[in-house]
């Protein structure tokens, strides 16, 4: 199991998944075929379980209303990957917290964030009290997301919904049909080549031993070999096709290095591993008319 790290380097509760295992029963890892329903219904467990132990360790750094893509520290504010969004109506695909749609409403847009975790947007309605700024708050599949068709400018999604579900041409095909016509599709995901390596921050994390073609998804499992986490993984290219068959153009991949005296340790990803490969890929492409 991996140790995170608080926001100035310092060792963080190495038990905090352990909490949310032994909550759901979590006794062993599976590397199978995962139907969609249940992959969803795992992950919302899963979600739920780990909330209040994700705030405590993340929170700080991810803030009450900031846009952070990625563990390696890149800003909405500074990256600019979604435009002008003054006036904008944004959706933000697995909110989870939310700090990203607040600050989206600091910046002049009309967001509205959607995650499939009641655990989740509770934390995202306390900050909300915290900060005094308010957004919708959906709780939904990003596989059907309820929103009309054309009703967004802007879509986005921060490590949110994208490596839990079972078909992202689903979901990418669901993100154009309430986009407007040229609007933005942004999203950040862990990079693929990260799946061939395991999920270690130190020296063991540097060694390949997964294929990194095989997309078998990870699954964690209970006594009785149902899912309690699951996470899929898909290639670059996997992307590239799933945004060319959904009606997108993609138009930039986004690969932050490691910032120099950036220390935090987040999960697997660690400044000894930030220094030889990339941790984060950000796509952004465009509704094609």
């Amino acid at each position: 199991m991996t140790t995170a790290a608080d926001d100035n380097g310092g060792e963080l509760d190495p038990d905090r998944h352990a909490r949310a295992e032994h909550r759901l029963g979590t006794v062993g890892v599976a590397h199978r075929q995962v139907t969609a329903d249940e992959a969803t219904a795992a992950n919302l467990a899963w979600w739920d379980a780990d909330a209040d132990d994700y705030q405590a360790a993340h929170g700080g750094f991810l803030g009450d209303a900031d846009f952070v893509w990625c563990p390696e520290g890149v800003r909405e504010a500074d990256a600019r990957l979604l435009g002008d969004v003054r006036g904008r109506r944004v959706a933000e695909i697995g909110c989870g917290q939310a700090a990203c749609s607040r600050w989206l409403a600091t910046a002049g847009a009309h967001p509205v964030g959607l995650d499939l975790s009641p655990g989740m947007l509770r934390h995202a309605r306390a900050g909300a009290a915290r900060t005094g700024i308010e957004v919708p708050l959906v709780q939904a599949t990003a596989e059907r997301l309820p929103l009309a068709d054309g009703s967004v400018d802007v879509a986005c999604s921060a490590f949110g919904a994208l490596p839990f579900v079972a078909s992202i041409e689903t979901v990418f095909a669901e993100v154009r049909r309430v986009l407007r016509p040229g609007g933005p599709w942004v999203f950040a995901v862990t990079h693929p080549i990260r799946w061939i390596f395991p999920d270690d921050p130190g020296p063991a994390g540097l060694t390949a031993s997964q294929p990194y073609f095989d997309r078998t998804p990870y699954v964690e499992v209970d006594g009785d070999g149902h899912a309690t986490y699951v996470e899929y993984h898909r290639t670059v290219g996997d992307y590239v096709r799933a945004l060319a068959a959904t009606g997108f153009a993609l138009e930039d991949l986004v690969e932050p290095e490691w910032p120099a005296g950036h220390t935090r340790v987040w999960g697997q990803w660690s400044p000894l591993r930030g220094k030889l490969f990339p941790g984060t890929a950000i796509f952004r492409a465009r509704a094609c008319p």
